[in-house]
């Protein structure tokens, strides 16, 4: 998964590929039908009120915005090896914590990057409060981290374990 550190990224191999893989489709056919869509929407007549020549541009507007992203992770990723399953908190974990010690108050959340957000489990960037304060705990420890009304909260580790996705 990821661990950005001085502007370095770590990726798995398999991260690394999925996201050269999206670039590449980005660069190519996404590009391709884009412009068959702009070029189709300008047929259309008058630009100023073609709402889907201004969402076809808005469309490629975002696709390379993505695609310069990509580029800029991509240039600074060093690939390496997913987190062992070892108990200590890394991005490309998935950690199971509780507030304030109550093993019924828990939250279980993917410790990465925006790039793997899922819809299948909420993700918490390392850089977050929350990230920066389980990173490197161990299962069993204690984790502050302050809130964003400057308060400090307490988080028990209750599990680590790689993720899976």
């Amino acid at each position: 998964m990821t661990q950005t550190s001085d502007n370095v990224t770590w990726l798995t191999q398999e991260a690394y590929d999925q996201l050269k893989a999206e670039l590449e489709y980005l660069s190519g056919p996404a590009r391709a039908e884009i412009t068959e869509k702009i070029a189709a929407a300008r047929e259309e007549g008058d630009l100023k009120e073609n709402a889907g020549y201004h969402a076809a541009k808005e469309e490629q507007g975002k696709q390379d915005l993505r695609m310069r992203q990509l580029k800029q992770l991509l240039e600074t990723a060093k690939v390496g090896e997913a987190p062992a399953a070892d108990g200590v908190v890394a991005p490309g974990m998935v950690v199971t914590i509780a507030f304030d010690g109550d093993p019924d108050d828990t939250l279980t959340f993917l410790l990465a990057s925006r790039e793997y957000a899922s819809s299948d489990i909420e993700t918490y960037s390392p850089q977050s409060p929350l990230g920066t304060g389980v990173n490197g705990k161990k299962v069993g420890e204690t984790a502050e981290y302050e809130l964003p009304n400057g308060k400090k909260a307490a988080v028990k580790i209750l599990e680590a374990k790689p993720y899976n996705g």
